[in-house]
């Protein structure tokens, strides 16, 4: 049948090999989820057989579990260790590197030039978490060109949520279970009644030249409201929930509030919550030499705010307590965010809960200074 954007069609668990020679034929790099080393995590696929079957994952704050159910769905974990932001925004690029030429210095080479990337199982919170960073590295005033290039280059297969995890709450911030736009194809997994496929909404013309080339059926009415209610049980299964009403200036007002200082006696600065989420973009630039002189690079590198060094200026380190950094990266990514970028840069992953090693919940330290608000602010450190 023909396919054009807009289409939704229905492709059996038997066929979903042909998305991904379909793409493996114009050249992408197939990235998808992989069960390895008791975690899922974003590899290299060829093939559906590489994906984890029968596993999903178990999350709580500071636990992840990964268990085999055997139910025999693709995707039917909650969502991978690490974000797609590994991709597109790799922890370690290089920008450019020169080699001694004599008496002078010759290019020895650019920025790392990358190939075409399909990234297939993007939920809808990490993919409203790839529109952030758009906005982030790629819309505003400072072009990031390493990731603009990266992007370009992106073909986004989209997997909608069956079901959410213990800190899980997307649905609070607006950007799932359901993925609304951004994607190239959007998949529903639907198991049950004798019956294994995948309801396909096709985005963009790219979207529609590859499920051309699969073995689709038109969806109906029946697939449509089997694929409804699958995303309708995720949307009421979250784990956590966030009141946004007002959050900014709630945040603002309360930047004094001695809960800055209580969470502060848990946290250990170590940066996890801003390695594994899907919007941080703090990063370092560093210059490496050869021993022997005659070669250089120049290299950007991930980095956190919690880390003591990051707010060294000429006059010192700005934010030298735990309190001040927890404070500095919670208002950013939920009050001052709006203001430089349009957006919360919080999408409700949950990650930062599930991989705090001591279970730290910004849902639960947001509630709480909204539960304080109005009472008398003793002064905290700064």
């Amino acid at each position: 049948m023909a396919v054009k954007p807009g289409s939704t069609v229905v492709v059996a668990k038997e066929h979903l090999q042909g998305v991904l020679d379909a793409l493996l034929k114009r050249d992408y790099l197939v990235a998808g989820p992989v069960a390895r080393s008791g975690v899922i995590s974003y590899e290299p696929v060829t093939s559906v057989t590489e994906l984890p079957e029968g596993w999903t994952d178990e999350q709580e704050g500071g636990k992840y579990r990964l268990v085999k159910n055997g139910g025999g769905k693709l995707f039917g974990y909650i969502s991978a260790a690490q974000s797609w932001k590994r991709v597109l925004f790799p922890s370690e690029r290089r920008m450019w590197s020169v080699r001694r030429d004599g008496k002078s210095f010759a290019m020895a080479g650019g920025a790392e030039k990358p190939g075409k990337a399909a990234l297939l199982g993007v939920r809808a919170c990490e993919l409203s978490a790839i529109l952030v960073q758009d906005r982030v590295l790629m819309w505003d005033r400072f072009s990031d060109p390493l990731y603009a290039a990266r992007r370009r280059n992106l073909f986004i297969a989209a997997v909608n949520c069956g079901r959410a995890g213990g800190t899980c709450f997307c649905e609070s911030m607006g950007t799932g279970p359901k993925a609304e736009s951004g994607y190239d194809i959007a998949l529903t997994e639907i198991s049950g009644d004798g019956r294994h496929y995948f309801m396909v909404e096709v985005g963009t013309e790219a979207g529609a030249g590859v499920m051309s080339e699969v073995e689709v059926t038109e969806a109906g009415d029946a697939e449509k409201a089997a694929a409804a209610a699958v995303i309708a049980a995720a949307a009421g299964s979250m784990g956590r929930k966030m009141d946004t009403s007002g959050i900014k200036e709630l945040l603002f007002r309360n930047f004094e509030n001695p809960r800055w200082q209580q969470v502060a006696t848990r946290c250990l600065s170590c940066g996890n919550c801003t390695m594994v989420c899907p919007t941080c973009f703090c990063t370092a630039v560093e210059d490496r030499t050869s021993l022997d002189g005659n070669e250089a690079e120049r290299r950007s590198l991930w980095d956190s705010c919690f880390t003591l060094d990051y707010s060294r200026i000429a006059g010192g380190i700005i934010r030298q307590s735990v309190s001040s950094r927890y404070r500095q990266w919670l208002v950013h990514k939920l009050a001052a965010w709006h203001d430089q970028f349009g957006s919360s840069g919080c999408v409700g992953c949950g990650r930062c809960i599930t991989w705090c090693p001591v279970g730290i919940d910004l849902t639960e330290e947001a509630a709480a200074i909204r539960e304080s608000d109005g009472d008398t602010m003793i002064k905290g450190e700064n």
